[in-house]
C-alpha cells in the first residue's frame, strides 16, 4: 500500500525519488527547482503543508527519537506539541495561521486537532474513537477522517458542524486536502485494499487515479486545481506526481532516492520528503 501522508491506515512514513522529472502520461513541460529543508539535529523531517505566504508545516523526529510537530515561517522553526498526547504531526496550514494534524492520546489513539494562537482545540465527531485532520483551507474548512463502529470515513469540518463522506465502493474513505472553493480530494481503499483518489465538489465524487500507479493518493489541492499525489507502482517503486491542468507530472528529487509531495499552495509551491543516499527522511520545497 502506498506511502503518503499518515493516515489512519498510511500511518508508515517512507519516501521515494527517481533522478530526473518525468512525465507520467502526456502533460506539460514543468521544470521543478528543489531547497532541502532538514530540522537542525533531527533524525528525520518531513513537511507536509505550506499556506500561500509560504509557511510550512510537517514533523520532526529529534535526537531522543522522540516525534514533534512544527511551523517554519521565515526561518524560524517553531515546535508544536499538543500537550495532551505524544507523536504530534501538523499537516497543513492556511492563511490565517491556523494548523490541523493528529496526536496520539494515553490509550493509543489518533485523535485530531486545530492549533491557533498558542491553543489546541481537538476535533472528533460524537462517538468516534480516532480521528485525524489532513487539510485546512483559508475560510477554516477541514478535511480529514475518523472511526467508529462502522468504520473509517472521510469528514469535512466547518463552523456549522460536520459532513461525513463515505466514497462509493470504498471500503475506508481517509481524506485529503481542501482549497479554497471547497473542492476535497478523498484518499480511499477499494475492494483490493488498494489505495484510489476522488475529487469530491460537494455532491460528487470524481475518480483521479495517477495513470498506472497501483496505489494513487492525492494529498492536496490548490485552487488552480492543481493536485498533489504520492503514488506507488506495480514493482513497489514510489513517487511523487502533480496533475497540472489536467496532466500528470511526475516529480524526483534529484539528490534523492525516494520522493514524495504532500502539500501545495497557489504560488505554485510544493512541499514534501525524501530519502538521502544514506536512506535518511528529508524534506523539501518546490517550485514550479
Amino acid at each position: 500500500m502506498i506511502h503518503c501522508r499518515p493516515s489512519l491506515f498510511l500511518i508508515a512514513l517512507v519516501v521515494a525519488s527517481l533522478p530526473a522529472v518525468d512525465a507520467v502520461a502526456a502533460a506539460p513541460s514543468l521544470a521543478f527547482n528543489f531547497r532541502t529543508i532538514a530540522v537542525p539535529g533531527a533524525q528525520s523531517t518531513a513537511i507536509y503543508g505550506v499556506n500561500n505566504a509560504g509557511q510550512m508545516v510537517g514533523s520532526y523526529i529529534d535526537s531522543a527519537g522522540k516525534r514533534h510537530g512544527f511551523m517554519l515561517a521565515n526561518a524560524t522553526l517553531t515546535t508544536i506539541d499538543d500537550p495532551s498526547g505524544s507523536n504530534t504531526y501538523c499537516f497543513a496550514i492556511n492563511k490565517n495561521g491556523e494548523i490541523v494534524g493528529d496526536y496520539t492520546t494515553s490509550h493509543g489513539l489518533l485523535q485530531a486537532f486545530s492549533y491557533q494562537g498558542g491553543t489546541f482545540t481537538d476535533i472528533a465527531p460524537p462517538g468516534s474513537t480516532g480521528s485525524q485532520a489532513l487539510g485546512i483551507n483559508d475560510s477554516g474548512q477541514i478535511n480529514g477522517n475518523y472511526v467508529d463502529t462502522n468504520g473509517v470515513h472521510g469528514v469535512i469540518f466547518t463552523r456549522a458542524g460536520y459532513t461525513t463522506q463515505d466514497v462509493p465502493g470504498a471500503t475506508a474513505t481517509l481524506g485529503g486536502g481542501i482549497n479554497n472553493a471547497g473542492l476535497a480530494t478523498e484518499v480511499w481503499i477499494d475492494s483490493e485494499g488498494g489505495a484510489e483518489s476522488s475529487l469530491y465538489n460537494g455532491s460528487t465524487y470524481s475518480t483521479i487515479n495517477v495513470p498506472g500507479a497501483e496505489d494513487s493518493s492525492a494529498s492536496a489541492i490548490n485552487s488552480a486545481g492543481d493536485v498533489a499525489y504520492s503514488w506507488e507502482d506495480s514493482t513497489d517503486n514510489y513517487f511523487g506526481s502533480i496533475r497540472h491542468r489536467g496532466s500528470f507530472v511526475n516529480i524526483t528529487e534529484p539528490n534523492g532516492t525516494r520522493t514524495f509531495v504532500y502539500g501545495i499552495n497557489d504560488h505554485r509551491m510544493i512541499v514534501g520528503a525524501y530519502n538521502n543516499s544514506s536512506g535518511t527522511l528529508v524534506g523539501f520545497a518546490a517550485t514550479y
